[in-house]
């Protein structure tokens, strides 16, 4: 499925029916995966059904299935050149963007 032009709900829909049949075939349940994750079984089923749960029982659940190294790659940085790599560690450092004056 191409993500680029769905809303942010089908999106969401989309990754947790993966998350579910996931878990279905490593053959666990929400509580197998709710005990080993150290959450609640309600979480787990809150998760699948696409309903809002904290993003640490994403990794949480996400360690469990086997699946934190597509995590880990979500904010990776894009870094072509020297350049770019030359960017991003400059731009671990805070700074202020400085606002445009209207004009007049």
């Amino acid at each position: 499925m191409d993500l680029t032009f769905s809303k942010p709900s089908e999106i969401v829909k989309l990754l947790f029916e993966r998350l579910r049949k996931e878990r279905l075939s490593l053959q666990m349940t929400q509580a197998d995966v709710a005990a080993r994750a150290g959450i609640g079984v309600n979480t787990v089923s809150n998760l699948e059904a696409g309903r809002s749960v904290a993003f640490e029982n994403v990794v949480r659940v996400a360690m469990v299935l086997g699946r934190i190294q597509e995590l880990e790659a979500l904010f990776k940085p894009k870094l072509d050149s020297l350049d770019d790599i030359y960017r991003y560690e400059h731009s671990a450092t805070r700074h202020r963007v400085k606002k445009s004056r209207p004009n007049g």
